[in-house]
């Protein structure tokens, strides 16, 4: 009897390797990338029945990652695995079409849990939120996430920018011109409400959408 298959995205090639050691003994792991772009070419390519991905990734991130799957008719369906705790990053991962929902920091029993009822067609939510989650439907409204109002480009900006990166090097990065990398920033900030780089860096720690 074959295996289910499993695409694993994460940025960071050790927790990546550490997690096919975690589910290579029930499932076949396909493949392991490091963006969302490379995430999304594995999945056309590979078919596989579930993909593991981390919601911090460059290029485009797990989210977007999966509403790209979704547009695409790719059947895989989409595990997140994440640092983010906060029920808005849930709530857009559902959105965009993951059955799944797994922080980091969960045993990794729950991982293997998820990817197991996945592969069933039923959904995961790490019990730590899923409480929460069902509360923030039953009230409505949109999920209270500040940075929810930005493109996918202005989210890949606002990541460049907090790693560190100059206007010329984040639009060497994506493909565009310097002062389009420059009227991004600016216009994340606005969004923000946010007046500095440093203010912006600051922010993307507390989102966790870099690591210290």
């Amino acid at each position: 009897m074959s295996r289910h298959r499993v695409l694993i995205a994460d940025d960071h090639r050790i927790f990546a390797e550490g997690l096919r050691g975690l589910l290579e003994p029930e499932f076949e792991v396909v493949g392991l990338v490091a963006d969302g772009k490379e995430l999304v070419e594995a999945a056309a390519a590979h078919r596989p029945d579930v993909v593991v991905a981390d919601v911090t990734m460059p290029l485009l991130n797990g989210i977007e990652a999966a509403a790209r799957l979704r547009e695409l008719g790719v059947t895989a369906r989409v595990v997140v695995l994440t640092q983010h705790r906060d029920v808005a990053y849930a709530r857009r991962a559902m959105e965009a079409g993951a059955v799944g929902y797994v922080l980091k920091n969960a045993a990794a029993s729950e991982l293997v849990a998820a990817v197991r009822e996945a592969v069933q067609g039923r959904t995961y939510v790490t019990p730590l939120i899923a409480g929460e989650l069902l509360q923030s439907y039953r009230e409505g409204g949109p999920p209270d996430d500040p940075d929810h109002q930005l493109t996918a480009r202005q989210r890949d900006v606002l990541k460049l920018v907090a790693e560190g990166c100059s206007a010329k090097e984040i639009a060497a990065k994506l493909g565009i011109s310097v002062r389009t990398a420059e009227a991004h920033k600016a216009n994340v900030l606005e969004a923000l409400g946010l007046t500095s780089t440093a203010e912006l860096v600051q922010y993307a720690i507390r989102r966790g959408i870099i690591s210290v």
